[in-house]
C-alpha cells in the first residue's frame, strides 16, 4: 500500500497553493505535514483525498492512478479541525454509520463498532449523545468513524487544534497507537513542530506551497536541508545571525571569531549565515567557550517554569527560551550566550552548509 504524488499542483484564481510537489507515503506509516497558517497543509491534504483535482500531475494509489477518481470511490477518511458528529445519534450510531452506507451486515458492523470503541476508550460512552460528551470524548468519536471504515489513507487535518492542553496531550499519545494498530498510511497537519516531534513517524515541512523536505522526523529536526525547513521546525523559529568564514575562524558581527567547526572544513571564504534555536540561548555562561552577546529586552513571556525573551541584537530580533521566571525590564541590556556547538551554517542561498556538531553526534 502507498501513495504517490507525482508533480502534483493545485491553482485557485491563478493563484498557486501547490506548487510541482512530489511525495510518497508507505503503508502502515505517520507522516506529519508541518508548518505554518496558509502554507499549503490543508491542500496538500485535499490533493490527497480526491477532493481537489491537481492543475498537474498524478496522485498514485497503489499503483493505480486515482488522479480523476471521486473521494467516495477512495478508501480515504478524513478529520476536520472543527470535528464533526451526528447530534441525533448516539456514540455507536455515529461510528456505525458509514459501515451502513457501505452496506455492511448487522453483524460485521456491530464487532467492528465495538472493537473500534475499545480502542479509542468510548466503550461506557456508546449509548450517549455527542452533545452529552466533553471536548475530547467528541474527538475521539469523530476518529472512530474515520477508522471504522478501515480506509488505507487517513488523514487528519490539526484534529487537536480546539481542545484544552490536558486533552491534546491524551490525544497525542493516543494516535500513534491507534495507527499503528490500524496499519493505514495517517497523514497529520499541525503547526507546531513539538507535536511533530511527539508524533514521530515522518515528516514533511511546508513554506508557501512548497515541501521543503521530507524525512524520519527526528532527522529533519536535527539536520535541517535549509534556513527555511530549520524555521519551520522550531517554535519559536530558529534565530539568525551574518557570520564570515575567514581561513579556519568563523567572524561575528560582534567582533567575536571561533575556531571553524570540522563540519565546515571544506568551506571557501565568504559570507554565511548562522541559525540556533531559542532554547539554546543562555543568560549565564554554562561553557567555558560559550560566545557572549551584547542584545536588548525588547518582551518577554512566562510561561510557567519558562520565560521567552525578545532581544534586539545589532537590528536583529532574536528569541531565548530560558529557564524559570526571570524578573526582567523591557529596554534593559542583557548578556547572553551561546554554546557554538548548537550553530548550524547556512550559504547565501539558505542551503545548508554545515549542520551543528551536537545534531551530527545526535
Amino acid at each position: 500500500m502507498s501513495l504517490k504524488l507525482e508533480g502534483v499542483s493545485k491553482t485557485v484564481g491563478g493563484a498557486t497553493h501547490i506548487h510541482r510537489t512530489n511525495l510518497e507515503l508507505q503503508k502502515g506509516t505517520m507522516n506529519v505535514l508541518l508548518g505554518p497558517t496558509l502554507s499549503g497543509k490543508t491542500s496538500l491534504m485535499r490533493l490527497m483525498a480526491g477532493l481537489d483535482v491537481p492543475a498537474t500531475g498524478k496522485v498514485i494509489w497503489n499503483g493505480e492512478d486515482v488522479t480523476g477518481m471521486r473521494v467516495q470511490d477512495r478508501k480515504v477518511a478524513m478529520v476536520y479541525q472543527q470535528f464533526i458528529n451526528y447530534p441525533s445519534m448516539t456514540v455507536y450510531e455515529n461510528i456505525a454509520s458509514p459501515m451502513k452506507l457501505m452496506g455492511q451486515s448487522r453483524d460485521e458492523i456491530d464487532a467492528r463498532v465495538r472493537e473500534t470503541a475499545e480502542l479509542m476508550k468510548l466503550t461506557p460512552l456508546l449509548d450517549r449523545k455527542p452533545l452529552e460528551l466533553s471536548g475530547g470524548q467528541q474527538q475521539r468519536c469523530a476518529l472512530a468513524r474515520s477508522l471504522v471504515k478501515n480506509a488505507g489513507l487517513v488523514l487528519l487535518d490539526e484534529p487537536l487544534a480546539n481542545l484544552d492542553y490536558k486533552l491534546r496531550e491524551e490525544l497525542r499519545a493516543e494516535i500513534p497507537k491507534i495507527f499503528e494498530k490500524s496499519g493505514s498510511i495517517f497523514v497529520y497537519a499541525t503547526t507546531e513542530p513539538e507535536e511533530a516531534l511527539l508524533l514521530g513517524g515522518n515528516t514533511a515541512t511546508l513554506w508557501e506551497g512548497r515541501v521543503t523536505q521530507f524525512g524520519p522526523t527526528p532527522s529533519v529536526y536535527r539536520k535541517p536541508v535549509n534556513a527555511t525547513t530549520a524555521r519551520v521546525f522550531s517554535d519559536p523559529p530558529m534565530n539568525f545571525l551574518k557570520v564570515t568564514k575567514k581561513g579556519g575562524q568563523l567572524l561575528f558581527g560582534d567582533g567575536q571569531a571561533q575556531p571553524l567547526p570540522a563540519s565546515a572544513a571544506g568551506l571557501s571564504d565568504g559570507e554565511y549565515t548562522a541559525g540556533f534555536r531559542p532554547n539554546h540561548l543562555e543568560l549565564n555562561r554554562h561553557v567555558p567557550h560559550a560566545m557572549q552577546f551584547d542584545t536588548k529586552l525588547t518582551v518577554t513571556e512566562i510561561t510557567g517554569s519558562e520565560t521567552f525573551v525578545h532581544l534586539d541584537h545589532l537590528g536583529a530580533r532574536w528569541v531565548g527560551l530560558v529557564h524559570g521566571v526571570q524578573s526582567l525590564e523591557p529596554g534593559q541590556s542583557l548578556k547572553v550566550y551561546l554554546d557554538p556547538a548548537h550553530v548550524y551554517l547556512f550559504a547565501k542561498d539558505g542551503q545548508l552548509v554545515a549542520a551543528a556538531p551536537y545534531a551530527e553526534a545526535a
